[in-house]
Formats: C-alpha cells, structure tokens, sequence
C-alpha cells in the first residue's frame, strides 16, 4: 500500500513539474510576499542562514532551496520526484546558485545522520505515508540544536474541505491534511516546539477567488495564485489579517481552525 501511494505521488508531481517554466518559478514572492505569512514566521525562527547547511525535504519546484542559497547557505534539496529535481538544478541556474539534489522519499532519505543545521519540509507531511517516520528521520539528520521547520495544511476548517473536494485536479489523492494534534508528534522528538497558524479570516480570499472571479479550484492552484497575484491582493489581505491576528490573540483555541500550521521544532 505505501509502494503504491509513493508511485501515485511521483506521477503526479512528475506531471507537474513537465508543466512547470523554471524562469516563472515564484522564488521571491514566496517567501516576501505579505500572502507569505508562514514562511516570513519560519525566517524568524531561523535567523541569519550564512553558511548554514539546509536540507529542503520534499523540494518541489525550488521555491525554498533556491532561496536558502540566495541567503548565502549550503543547500541540499531532495524529492521523490526525478522531473522536481531535474527543475530544481533550471531554476536554481536561472538565478545563479548552487543547490545539490537527491532523489528519495521523505522518511528514508539516505543522508549522513546529524549532518543539517536546517530540515526544512513545507507541504511534506501531508503527503507522507508514515509521518512519525517522517519526522525521525528528520530528527536524524540534524545537528545537535538543529531545527526542523515545517508547514502544511490542517483538516478542521469546513471552507478548506470543501475546497479539497472541488480541487481534484490539482491534489493527489493520498494527501491527508494535519489534526491539531501532530504538535504531540513534535514534543514527543524535539527539545523545543514552537508553532503557529495562518488563515482564518484571511480565507475570504479563497471564497473571493471561487464566488467572485469564478476561479474554479481545479483549474487553478489557489496556493500558487496569493503569490502570484500578491500584489493586488495585498491590502485586502492586510485588512484581515490584523483581524486574524486580534481574534486569535483573544481565542487561542479557534488556531485549529486555521488553513494552515506552521512549527519550527528544536533537536
């Protein structure tokens, strides 16, 4: 069973990585944008990456690992995906760094042991088949004081749920949004947890994109699209989120009810 869900899941990336211009790959936006509130949380928690040896687990198209070497660390990215890694090396030339590449899949990645100052896993977790081996792998891989740092989606919200039912196209069929409840996961391996959630009230976008400008969700990736049209989005998503931040402030509990949960978890 976990043979074939690792299939299913090359397949489809493999798929869409084909699709994928390396010069439109959105590197920048992704982590600058204000509709990037995860990632700009996750670079608080890290700190200066000069000369930091990162491990970007679970790469996809590069957004992370060509950043990391833009900020002067030593990268290694790895995916199940040979066509990912293949888009990874265009991307990282098309702005001129260095990024070694692995082929293997997330919980069994053949790497030396205590050997990353970073593991960084966005979207991974999800789509794993075995997340706890997942995260003891991570665990492995890291230097003493290392941090691990993650992000994915969460399965409470109702309005999310019901956007993974209509965006059949653009997710692959074994993914399995997070409980709440993964955070023990974390404790259970990591000296120190911190985490955060984003996307609550924000997730009006969401709906604006669906009911307003007709933008089915299989049709176009809603994830890819806050980046991409970051810009125009900006104000509105500011507005809601001081909003997201007032009220999650006041009724901590309403978090799992987020989009997504971002952790960064100390060894």
């Amino acid at each position: 069973m976990e043979a074939d869900n690792l299939q299913r899941e090359q397949e489809f990336h493999d798929d869409w990585a084909a699709s994928i211009d390396p010069a439109q790959v959105l590197v920048e936006a992704t982590w600058t944008a204000a509709t990037s509130p995860e990632r700009q949380w996750m670079l608080q928690q890290l700190g200066d990456l000069r000369g930091r040896r990162v491990l970007d687990l679970g790469c996809g198209a590069g957004e992370g690992a060509c950043w990391f070497a833009l900020q002067g660390a030593e990268v290694v990215a790895s995916d199940l995906s040979p066509a990912f890694l293949d888009l990874v090396q265009r991307v990282a030339a098309h702005h001129g760094v260095t990024v070694t590449t692995v082929l293997g899949n997330a919980g069994e990645i053949e790497l030396e042991e205590g050997s990353f100052d970073v593991v960084y896993a966005a979207n991974v977790l999800h789509h794993v088949p075995d997340l706890r081996q997942t995260l003891d792998t991570c665990h492995k891989l890291l230097k003493p004081g290392g941090w691990l740092i993650t992000m994915d989606p969460l399965r409470h919200n109702p309005v999310i749920e019901i956007y993974r039912g209509l965006a059949t196209a653009v997710r692959t069929v074994d993914e399995a949004p997070l409980d709440i409840k993964v955070l023990d996961d974390f404790r259970q391996r990591f000296s120190q947890v911190r985490y955060e959630c984003f996307w609550f009230f924000t997730l009006w976008i969401f709906l604006q994109f669906f009911l307003i400008e007709r933008v089915h969700p299989s049709k176009e990736r809603y994830w890819i699209k806050i980046y991409s049209e970051h810009q125009r989005l900006t104000p509105l998503y500011r507005r809601l989120a001081r909003l997201d931040r007032w009220f999650l402030r006041r009724f901590p509990w309403f978090k799992r009810w987020c989009w997504n949960l971002a952790v960064a978890a100390q060894k």
